[in-house]
């Protein structure tokens, strides 16, 4: 009996110095995934504006929070693992879960998103573009369009041709331009009066194709930081049971 309990203290051992390792190393993911959830929220959100559905916008936010849960899920865990408490590895087993299904979620929805992207800017990018740049209202769709525009060096949804559709051009209020300015490689005032390929971007497959090839990047690093810290997460949960079960048979 106390060769078995001295191998169970042995085990119990093992398995805190084990999950205390893992939650160190857990702790990190969590920063980085937050930092993924606010580097696309605050430094990639400038084309949120021109998609119709808010799936992009969601994952983002679901990365920022899972992220948060992890790190005071990794305190916790330490603590849970040096004071022995069973109540507290009770606790962060359930915590674990609920970051598990928030990290798959995330991967879930931005790999679903990735197969419709195509589809949705196809349907909407050009009405969009051209039935609210300079409109009142849509400064976010304009500042959003213009900025498409000259990073992508590109003009209109699919080519130059689009602008004139816009409700803005025809208005008048255009000042007899063609394009928006935005689409010039030299952005002066009133540069977008001509169209020529000279003096504006006219690039196959237009603002669609780079815009996609954009988005659907940012997806795969947010369905790749999700999927891959929820596998990881399992380990965490096996460690987690076993350091119980080894409490427990020592309890009694």
């Amino acid at each position: 009996m106390g060769e078995f309990n001295e191998k169970a203290t042995c085990g119990t051992v093992c398995l805190k110095y084990l999950l205390f390792t893992y939650n160190c190393c857990f702790w990190l993911a969590g920063l980085a995934v937050m930092a993924v959830g606010i580097w696309t929220l605050a430094l990639k959100s400038d084309y949120i504006s021109l998609l119709a559905s808010s799936t992009y916008l969601a994952t983002a936010y679901i990365l920022v929070v899972a992220g948060a849960v992890v790190m005071v899920t990794g305190v916790l865990g330490c603590c849970a693992t040096f004071k022995e408490r069973r109540n507290l590895l009770r606790l962060y087993f359930i915590l674990l879960l609920i970051i598990f299904l928030l990290e798959i979620i995330a991967g879930v929805l931005a790999y679903a998103y990735y197969q419709q992207l195509n589809t949705e800017l196809k349907e909407n990018l050009k009405d969009t573009m051209t039935k609210r740049y300079h409109q009142p209202g849509h400064e976010g769709v304009t500042n959003a369009v213009d900025q498409l525009q000259q990073e992508f060096h590109c003009c209109g949804s699919n080519n130059s041709q689009d602008w004139r559709d816009s409700e803005w051009i025809r208005s008048g209020e255009a000042g007899g331009r063609v394009v928006p300015d935005s689409c010039c490689k030299t952005v002066v005032a009133g540069c977008g009066q001509r169209d020529h390929a000279s003096n504006i971007y006219k690039v196959e497959g237009g603002c669609i194709t780079k815009l996609e090839t954009f988005i659907q990047e940012h997806l795969r690093v947010i369905g790749a930081v999700g999927v891959g810290i929820a596998c990881v997460q399992v380990f965490g949960m096996i460690f987690t049971c076993c350091l119980y079960r080894s409490l427990k048979l020592e309890h009694y």
